[in-house]
């Protein structure tokens, strides 16, 4: 599969030194949607100031559609970023013009006649499911309407990349949830790459295909979503898991458990292709250990079975040092050890 965008080895640095992006390489492939996720100060927005062309890298290189974006020159970039759409966590649309207005106004500069460029703005609009809206004014919209007219205002220039800054940041779970399905729908049906960033895993693990996550302007870790929820390498990625799935005990459940449950607390992760679930019933048979479980959840990711049950189990010392052993390595975790 071929790239939609590359990054190889790109530096960002402000005047005063700041290195807002430092040596970044990625490569986000047509057709996919792609998360980039790290706390307020990663570099996340840099990153995508710097795919749309608004700023250039200090060293290393952004290729877009197979084009260095720094040696295009202004002139040349323009029709590059023209197949670049853009949606914003604030929506920026313009109070001043109508639902249509706004969807109209890329149309208009990108020098498309009035009758094509009112056709296709009226078939963006119905595509977001916001079709008799176009006479509106955004202050008459809801939250997650405003956010529709945003996206199908990035829509009408038949862009081939778009770019989510915090797209869902501002809205309610459940619009946030219907903007995210309308964003799969872009990606799937009209065949548009989406490379979005947040600090909100429940975003990636809802939409994306590949995940990247950033700290200090650095990229910690990265890989398909499935395997970095599943197995996180650095530690601000297990945060960042922690905070999606809900299903270890935090510090304070912790202390309440240990108060209200007798025995040794055991994690075991629930993780496709890991039969560890399926061999404890066995092995506490064998060693005489009872457990109860006292916090867990499995969900999905990726259509796949992820999260984790927390055990507590009792028996003679022997039998529950014996079960905790087997289930021993990456696969299990004394609960509260991260």
């Amino acid at each position: 599969m071929s790239a939609a965008i590359e990054l190889r080895g790109v530096t960002k640095e402000f005047p005063g030194g700041t290195r807002a992006v430092d040596g970044v390489s990625l490569t986000v492939d047509k057709g996919s949607v792609f998360g980039v996720v790290g706390h307020s100060g990663a570099g996340k927005s840099t990153l995508l100031r710097l795919v749309n062309g608004l700023e250039e890298p200090t060293s290393g290189s952004v290729l877009v559609g197979g084009q260095d974006l720094a040696t295009l020159g202004e002139r040349r970039l323009r029709p590059v970023r023209r197949d670049i759409g853009m949606i914003f966590q604030q929506f920026n649309l313009f109070r001043s013009r109508t639902v249509l207005g706004n969807v109209l106004y890329p149309l208009r500069l990108a020098g498309t006649d009035r009758a094509t460029a009112r056709a296709r703005a009226e078939e963006t609009l119905e595509f977001v499911g916001l079709s008799g809206h176009g006479g509106r004014y955004p202050e008459q919209l809801s939250g997650g309407q405003r956010q529709r007219v945003g996206i199908a205002r990035a829509l009408a220039t038949r862009p081939k990349v778009l770019l989510c800054d915090e797209a869902t940041s501002a809205l309610d779970p459940q619009t946030t949830g219907e903007v995210l399905a309308l964003l799969r729908r872009v990606n799937r049906e009209l065949g548009v790459t989406v490379l979005l960033i947040t600090h909100e895993m429940e975003v990636v693990r809802t939409l994306c295909d590949r995940v990247a996550v950033m700290e200090d302007g650095k990229v910690v870790e990265s890989g398909e979503v499935y395997e970095v929820f599943a197995r996180p390498r650095h530690r601000t990625t297990a945060a960042f898991v922690r905070s999606a799935l809900h299903s270890e005990p935090d510090d304070p459940q912790l202390e309440r458990l240990r108060a209200r449950h007798p025995g040794r607390l055991v994690t075991v992760p629930v993780v496709d292709g890991e039969p560890v679930m399926d061999r404890l019933s066995p092995l506490l048979r064998e060693h005489g250990v009872d457990f109860t479980l006292v916090h867990g959840g499995v969900g999905e990711v990726s259509g796949r079975p992820l999260g984790s049950v927390t055990l507590a189990l009792r028996g003679t010392p022997g039998g529950v040092e014996a079960v905790a052993a087997a289930l021993a390595g990456p696969a299990r975790r004394e609960a509260g050890v991260r």
